[in-house]
């Protein structure tokens, strides 16, 4: 018996070694297959940021509370993602894992992570869907396609686009940019020089209740453009492929980590201002388009009947919106159908193919979209926002406050099934109340007045509880071996991830040092037998799980 469940574990360990191999779905990314440069790595990155989703998000915090209190959302945004990004993309870059990897062994625990994984794939076809959204608008405005049929365009065009992974994204992300961004610049730069008394009038927009500037105006348009702190996760999905850090490339490589990392945000704020910004242009100077000055579309299409003639205007607004769309629901849908693969081989211990789950992202995303979700889109991200902040500030606390500052998290990640615990209190606990009370908040069980601040009670109470929770356990869930069986040093003389190859003996495959372990399954001579994580991931009897270290 026990060695026919060894087959059928060996079975899925190799389909999920040859399936799609170079997606490292369920693993770090090797050395030998990094050969990109910090540049290349860093414009993929932020070509994943070209969704014109911030521009509608920009519009409705301001249409909602005016341009100060957005204005002021906004740069809250960007502070809280800036901190929060920087030790996760560091991590992700610096050990060549994604976010789910590094929540493992950072408060989570191998099946604790799951959670977050499942937080994170919402917001994939979340995101899917809204962009989704945005360009079906743009085919029915200017090819005349109704939306429901805009809307499975715009799901089936992404499939094929994504089955191979990070060499076709690269490519496609690094020749779209150019493009993109002149599309983008172009008509905000024609207001400002020939209309630049819009600038008074964005200024002195009071949006649809007038009421001033103030705390709850300024925290309910935050909430909304926090939903986007997830998007860091999808960064990372690039950076992780970033090449060693050597002295030779080390100010190159901090600085494309830096931009393509936390620095997505400053891109994100800033096309959240412009899409207000042209949303407050149209409503002041075009009295038709107060229903649509928070579509992108119809923003740029606007502008651009201003500058050029309408048959060339529809030309551009439409090339603007497919560029864009294809260029983020290409990351959203490969980010999605990794999260959903990653959960679901840890918790069935078999690995279906990540285009199995590539498919049901884009379903979803699909149900959202024929739903009309557009049409209430504050309150799906507000809503989510919660989620997001609980999750990303909880990692990066026990990034940058329990590993570095009090020392009781291990400060070399680890993500392996047997090195880690299963659950991990120090996450789930402050994932778990920082998520509960912040919705709890947003749904006014404490009162209209604090309804407000749910995004402030997400963030305070993973900083706090985070830490607390990890003092009080003293740290001993983080690891649940502190010596993995391999003679051999972890990483190189520069501190990254070692080059080093072992052959797994489950699948025949050779695999980089930092992603194997030894097998508690000794040879026919009795010698150390290696596997390497992604197979016993799938060792669904444990028969080659090394036994607990006291």
């Amino acid at each position: 018996m026990v060695e026919l469940d060894t087959r059928s574990s060996n079975a899925d360990g190799i389909a999920a070694a040859k399936e799609t191999l170079e997606d490292y779905t369920l693993r770090f990314a090797p050395r030998s297959y990094r050969k990109w440069s910090p540049a290349v790595v860093g414009i993929s990155a932020l070509g994943g940021i070209a969704y014109l989703a911030d521009f509608a998000i920009g519009a409705n915090i301001g249409i909602a509370h005016g341009t100060g209190n957005a204005l002021l959302g906004i740069g809250f945004f960007a502070i809280v993602v800036m901190l929060t990004g920087f030790p996760l993309a560091y991590y992700a870059a610096r050990y060549n894992l994604d976010l789910d990897l590094i929540t493992r062994g950072s408060g989570f625990g191998y099946y604790g992570s799951v959670l977050t994984n499942v937080v994170f794939a919402s917001f994939t076809f979340i995101f899917f869907a809204l962009e989704g959204s945005i360009m079906a608008q743009g085919l029915e405005l200017g090819l005349g396609v109704p939306l429901w049929l805009g809307y499975l365009v715009s799901t089936v065009l992404i499939f094929p686009l994504v089955i191979y992974g990070m060499n076709t994204l690269a490519t496609l992300q690094v020749w779209t940019t150019p493009l993109w961004l002149l599309l983008m610049v172009l008509p905000f730069g024609f207001l400002l020089v020939r209309h630049p008394d819009s600038v008074s009038s964005f200024f002195a927009y009071g949006g649809e209740n007038g009421s001033g500037v103030s705390i709850s105006g300024t925290l309910l348009a935050a909430g909304v453009c926090l939903s986007l702190i997830a998007q860091i996760a999808e960064q990372i999905d690039y950076l992780r492929f970033m090449p060693p850090r050597t002295p030779e490339n080390a100010r190159k490589w901090w600085g494309w980590m830096l931009l393509a990392g936390p620095g997505w945000v400053v891109f994100g704020a800033l096309k959240q201002v412009v899409g207000l910004f042209l949303a407050v242009y149209l409503i002041a100077n075009l009295p038709a388009a107060q229903g649509i000055a928070n579509q992108p579309v119809h923003q740029f299409l606007e502008i651009y009947r201003d500058m050029v003639p309408g048959w060339l205007a529809m030309t551009l607004a439409v090339v603007l919106v497919v560029i864009s769309q294809i260029k983020i629901n290409v990351t959203n849908a490969y980010s999605g159908s990794l999260a959903w693969t990653n959960s679901y081989t840890r918790v069935t211990k078999s690995y279906p193919g990540r285009l199995i789950f590539l498919a049901v992202n884009l379903v979803i995303a699909l149900i959202l979209m024929e739903a009309n979700m557009f049409d209430f889109l504050n309150n799906i991200l507000s809503f989510y926002a919660n989620c997001g902040i609980a999750w990303i500030v909880t990692v990066a606390t026990d990034i940058a406050v329990n590993k570095y500052l009090l020392k009781i998290s291990p400060k070399q990640p680890e993500f392996r099934r047997g090195m880690v615990y299963d659950f991990n209190p120090v996450g789930l606990v402050g994932f778990g109340l920082s998520a509960v009370l912040s919705i709890m908040t947003f749904f006014g069980l404490f009162g209209d007045l604090l309804e407000p601040y749910s995004p402030i009670v997400a963030l305070v109470v993973a900083f706090v509880a985070t830490p607390l929770t990890a003092l009080a356990t003293k740290g001993k869930y983080y690891l649940r071996r502190s010596d993995d069986g391999i003679d051999l040093p972890m990483y190189d003389e520069h501190g990254n991830p070692s080059g080093a190859t072992l052959t797994c003996h489950v699948t025949g495959l050779e695999f980089e040092r930092p992603d194997m372990i030894a097998s508690a399954l000794p040879g026919p001579e009795g010698e150390i037998q290696y596997i390497s994580s992604l197979a016993l991931s799938t060792d669904k009897q444990g028969h080659h799980l090394l036994p607990h270290q006291h």
